[in-house]
């Protein structure tokens, strides 16, 4: 296949690139393309000739795109539109990465991929409307939603943790807030699967298991070797300018149904923590 991943540079498209294999694929960063720009998106689109084009580039600052929410949706909506509108003119096949936050949070399940969107924030507002009219521009694309991603492409939550122990004796966390972890090495592998797979429609790409932002926090602090303490605290005292979803763990059912299964997100960890120290 001849692929193109869009958002190379970033946590997801870093491991995309590097775990890819066995396929013509080609990358680019959102300085080589912005996805802002639909001619050139389609010129990109149309001299590369791609059999999948994975869209990964995005605004991922959640609470950046409150304060600046015309450049979240230029970004995360329409440039998304720009990307579908090509692949569909060029007969290429399209996986955009999404995100649990296209849900609100309150189900108190594992939330399925034909759940009712309800975002309670900016950047879950420009997910979900991105979805909507790239199912509609590309009825066959396929869409994977992911959740809590950590890898070490980027800015992560375990790497913050691991930086916020290196000088702090006690850490709070929050603990009313249950999702799954998301190693950007599983995630990307998952991908490649789905893509050579013929995937379509709304697919829910998570690690294994559910815990909460402490959860989380303790088990890095944990699985690092360290002593600093970690402390269960509410959202409330947190407080953040984005809503976050209090419950968005995503149900593998859709995953499943391709035959792929994801790895654990503590086995996921530690396999993050591996890497991170070679």
């Amino acid at each position: 296949m001849r692929v193109l991943i869009l958002g190379s540079t970033g946590l997801l498209g870093k491991d995309l690139m590097r775990q890819w294999s066995g396929d013509d694929v080609v990358g680019f960063g959102s300085r080589d393309l912005d996805i802002q720009d639909a001619v050139a998106v389609r010129k990109i689109v149309s001299e590369k000739r791609p059999d999948w084009i994975v869209l990964a580039a995005a605004y991922t600052d959640v609470d950046g795109c409150e304060s600046n929410q015309e450049r979240a949706f230029s970004v995360n909506r329409d440039g998304a539109l720009h990307v579908a509108e090509a692949a569909r003119d060029a007969g290429a096949k399209l996986l955009f990465v999404s995100s649990d936050y296209v849900f609100d949070g309150r189900k108190g399940s594992h939330y399925e991929a034909d759940d009712v969107r309800n975002p309670q924030s900016v950047y879950g507002r420009t997910k979900a409307e991105a979805e909507v009219r790239l199912l509609e521009v590309l009825p066959q694309c396929c869409i994977a939603r992911t959740s809590w991603l950590f890898g070490s492409g980027g800015k992560c939550f375990p790497m913050t943790i691991l930086k916020l122990a290196a000088t702090r004796p006690a850490l709070d966390v929050v603990d009313d807030q249950r999702g799954s972890p998301t190693y950007s090495v599983d995630l990307a592998r998952a991908i490649m699967e789905l893509c050579r797979k013929g995937a379509r429609g709304i697919v829910h790409v998570t690690n294994a298991g559910e815990c909460s932002w402490f959860e989380f926090a303790r088990e890095i602090i944990k699985t690092a070797g360290l002593a600093t303490e970690v402390r269960p605290t509410t959202s409330e005292k947190m407080a953040r300018p984005a809503p976050r979803p209090a419950y968005s763990v995503l149900s593998a059912t859709s995953l499943h149904s391709y035959g792929i299964e994801m790895p654990g997100w503590q086995d996921a960890l530690r396999r993050y923590l591996k890497e991170r120290n070679t």
